[in-house]
């Protein structure tokens, strides 16, 4: 029996459809994923489940009765609960604080909620300390608090929209075990995810949406994953090496090779010398210790390393927005280190920050303002802003770049994810002078379709001579794109491997500090 059923859903936000006639069951017991590119509409498909819009044409029944939630509040108390992309948990107040927030109780006493916790952690491994204040938290266990939030009400729907964007792999490893769970006591899952190798290990089913309309919904039992890439992108992806590959692997069973288009084996004259760096956080903990790198031109150098261990501290100084404690940096010969955004800029730095939203573009302005944030001077004269200079340049920039959006006027907001970045990516490999990329996380949250056009492009920057930092927590990837891979734990550079010696277990161990290469 069908736990939700779909019939003839669609919804509109102006003149755009974004979900086309969209019939589905999902059923129960099952984890039951979405797959999609950016922008194809799954989100907009869970938040129509969750009660956040309302469709404009259509019918739901849950459970077999008609379900027309009119806000989220409605849907929780029918059982169905959604963990969003972005977490809703106070930072400040504790895991049991969080907990007890909205809960419809005359008197609502703490200790019920920890002998809660205690059973679902029993149940599903949530095991979680209910005194900890979220802020102390790292991204897995935060999500596992969100987890849970749901959990506590015995929901018969479980929808999780991306909730492996920012995951590390032993936390995504036990985030699908919670959802193969749920499913064996009878609730039911819907998964939304771009990473594929995802899908083949837990769904039952899987449905591919491409611009609002449903292609198809397939059993995962002996499913072909390249043909549901082709289903959601319309085409086959045809990405130079083996970032295709690095996409669909599942469980190690799809070889990972060096790109087949690498760099130059002798790179040319470091743009990128980093020498002796030191970083301490604000309680004075060493979060880079005396790490040492370069980069020259024409190749592409991976950082990889579990989270956590400095990789995201080595990219806010590279950008300006953390000063060193020591050492030194220097970019095609200009010292760096401790210098503004502004002054990075100049130097020939382009910058793909590790959070776009936060750091790389402000969603509430037009694609062409992100686009040329920064560079308003190259269509100001005599004080006076020329904005349709301006358009025709974002323009042509959208096209180079495919940058997918109805005009360079409306917001950066209601970009997709793959479009934003493309869009950020653009800007940055546009800027005059260039001679060093850094890449932080570029692929985050984006679909095989988007990982092929990020990487593409910064392939072709490397091939056009330009240094390139590409710093990822998805191992698969850096194997497929990189040229050299560095290894970093704890702070230190403790091994380095160049493309045809990549090898999972070498760079495993040095990432668990076991090795030093």
């Amino acid at each position: 029996m069908a736990v939700l059923e779909l019939s003839g859903l669609t919804k509109r936000f102006g003149a755009f459809t974004a979900l086309d006639d969209i019939s589905l069951q999902i059923e129960r017991g099952e984890v039951h994923c979405l797959l999609g590119e950016n922008g194809a509409g799954k989100s907009t498909l869970c938040n129509l489940v969750f009660g956040v819009h309302r469709p404009d044409a259509g019918t739901m029944t849950l459970g077999g009765e008609p379900f027309h939630p009119r806000g989220p509040a409605e849907a929780l108390q029918r059982g169905v609960v959604m963990v969003h992309q972005h977490f809703s948990l106070v930072p400040n107040m504790s895991v049991a604080e969080n907990l007890m927030l909205g809960r419809a109780s005359a008197v609502l006493k703490p200790q019920d909620i920890i002998v809660r916790m205690e059973q679902l952690a029993a149940e599903y491994g949530l095991e979680i300390d209910p005194e900890a204040r979220i802020e102390d938290l790292s991204v897995g266990e935060r999500q596992r608090v969100e987890i849970i939030k749901c959990l506590l009400g015995d929901p018969q729907l479980l929808v999780l929209d991306e909730p492996t964007a920012v995951l590390q792999p032993d936390e995504i490893d036990a985030l699908l075990a919670i959802c193969r769970q749920v499913a064996l006591r009878g609730k039911s899952v819907i998964l939304v995810t771009h990473k594929l190798g995802e899908i083949s290990r837990v769904a039952d089913r899987t449905t591919v949406l491409r611009q609002g309309r449903i292609i198809e919904t397939v059993a995962m039992e002996g499913a072909d994953i390249r043909s549901l890439v082709r289903s959601m992108v319309g085409r086959d992806v045809q990405s130079a090496g083996s970032v295709l590959a690095a996409a669909v692997d599942i469980e190690g069973k799809t070889p990972v090779k060096p790109s087949g288009d690498a760099g130059p084996a002798s790179p040319g004259e470091a743009v990128l010398e980093i020498s002796d760096l030191v970083y301490r956080d604000p309680h004075g903990v060493p979060r880079l210790d005396g790490l040492s790198l370069t980069v020259g031109t024409g190749e592409i150098v991976g950082i990889a390393g579990v989270e956590g261990n400095g990789q995201t501290e080595l990219g806010l100084i590279l950008a300006g927005l953390a000063a060193p404690s020591a050492g030194a940096i220097v970019v095609g010969g200009t010292s760096v280190g401790g210098c503004s955004p502004q002054e990075i800029t100049d130097a020939g730095v382009g910058i793909v920050p590790e959070d776009r939203h936060a750091v790389a573009c402000i969603k509430e302005l037009s694609v062409a303002e992100n686009l040329f944030l920064g560079a308003i001077g190259k269509f100001s004269r005599f004080g006076l802003l020329d904005k349709s200079a301006r358009r025709k340049a974002a323009e042509a920039m959208m096209r180079d770049f495919d940058v997918r959006a109805s005009s360079p006027d409306v917001s950066m907001a209601s970009l997709s994810g793959g479009n934003q970045q493309k869009a950020v990516l653009a800007r940055e490999l546009s800027l005059d002078p260039l001679v060093f990329l850094l890449a932080a996380q570029p692929t985050r949250g984006l679909d095989v379709g988007a990982i092929e056009a990020v990487y593409n492009r910064i392939r072709a920057a490397r091939d056009d001579g330009l240094g390139v930092l590409l710093i990822s927590s998805e191992l698969e990837e850096l194997m497929a794109v990189s040229d050299r891979i560095a290894v970093i734990y704890r702070g230190k550079l403790v091994g380095e491997l160049a493309a045809g010696s990549f090898s999972r277990e070498a760079i495993g161990a040095m990432m668990s500090g076991h090795a030093h290469v």
